[in-house]
Formats: structure tokens, sequence, C-alpha cells
């Protein structure tokens, strides 16, 4: 049985780095890629951090409902395509880094989904954070120091609350959380019914 992991939180708090820094060290994770219609960042690319896609198209796939959840942040839709969400969990425990609004609309649809709230460390931090990135002006990033504002308020609604305030210590615990969840029983039963087996056929 595998296992839908919902990384969520503010913009500029560490998802995608904390996500990418788990999946090198733990075998059978996959990562589910998303669909944006905003510019192509330097270093980012088609299919491996988004899809990129025209407004047009995307409003296309949400009225074919094509789209497992969407949001519009910022200015730019972003959403997880059902055909890339099935095609990805059949291959492994799966990874969806996404934005509050998708989270919720996630856990509106399914069952056993974990949910992973990634906390800045402060707003100073996040900001510092913001700013280094050299992606965003300043009046966009006042927008995205607003929307965390509110975002962080939310916490509470999710299964986990991870405080990025060192990558390691960060993605230790993120990567303790998924060994947690694969060592549950309802995940292990298959293998522990073959185990007691093992014993009846012995005796």
């Amino acid at each position: 049985m595998n296992t839908l992991f919902i990384i969520t939180g503010p913009s500029g708090g560490g998802k995608s780095t904390l996500v990418h820094e788990v999946m090198k060290k733990m075998s059978g994770l996959q990562f589910s890629v998303s669909h944006t219609t905003r510019k192509k960042r330097k270093g980012e690319k088609e299919g491996k951090d988004y899809y990129f896609l025209s407004k047009k198209k995307f409003e296309q796939m949400i009225r074919e409902k094509k789209m497992v959840e969407w949001a519009r942040v910022h200015g730019d839709y972003y959403g997880t395509s059902q055909k890339e969400m099935e095609r990805k969990k059949k291959e492994g425990d799966l990874i969806l880094d996404i934005d509050i609004q998708g989270a919720q609309q996630i856990k509106e649809q399914f069952g056993k989904v974990v949910f992973v709230f990634i906390m800045p460390p402060g707003y100073e931090e996040l900001k510092k954070r913001l700013e280094n990135r050299a992606q965003e002006n300043e009046v966009s990033i006042q927008k995205r120091l607003e929307s965390a504002e509110k975002e962080i308020t939310h916490y509470s609604e999710f299964d986990y609350v991870v405080i990025n305030d060192h990558l390691r210590k960060a993605a230790d615990e993120l990567g303790a959380i998924i060994t947690a969840r694969r060592c549950h029983l309802d995940i292990q039963e298959k293998k522990i019914q073959l185990i007691l087996r093992s014993f009846i056929s012995h005796d």
C-alpha cells in the first residue's frame, strides 16, 4: 500500500529543498511534478521541476477535471494532474509539494494521506530567504510575506509540523515522519501476516 505525503507551507519556507534532500537519502519515494503557468526560473527543467503551461491550457485542464488540486497563487496557476499522480503513485510512496489551498483540496478528496506543514523559523528569516532567491521584486516579496502571515495560522490542520530552521535537522525530521508512516500497522499488515504464517507452518 503506497502512501501519499502532502508537503505544504508558505512560499520561501524551503518545501522543495527539503523534499529533494529527503529523496536523495530515502528509497521508494516518487515526486509528483506540478503544473504551473508561471515563467520558468533559471535552472528549472521542464518535467523535473514543473510542467510549464499556458494559462489557456491550464484552464482547459480545470474544465475537463484533469486536476486533482489547483490554486491561483500570486497571479499564476499551480496544480497537480490526475494523470501524473496516478502514474507516480503506482511506483512508490508519493510526495506532493503543494501550497496550502491545494493541500486543503486533497484533504477533502482522499482518506489516508499524511499532511506535513513546513514552518519557517520566523518572519525575518523568511524575508531574507525570499530576497536571496533574487527571483522576486520588492512588491512580490511583500505579497508573499503577507500570504505567509495568513498561511502559518493553518498549521493545526496538518498531521505534522517541521520547523525549517536548519536544513539537515529539518530533512531528518521529514525523513523520520516518512519512516514512521511506513512502520504503521496498516502498512505492515501484509508482511506481518506472512511472518505469522511462517511460524504456523513451522509448527
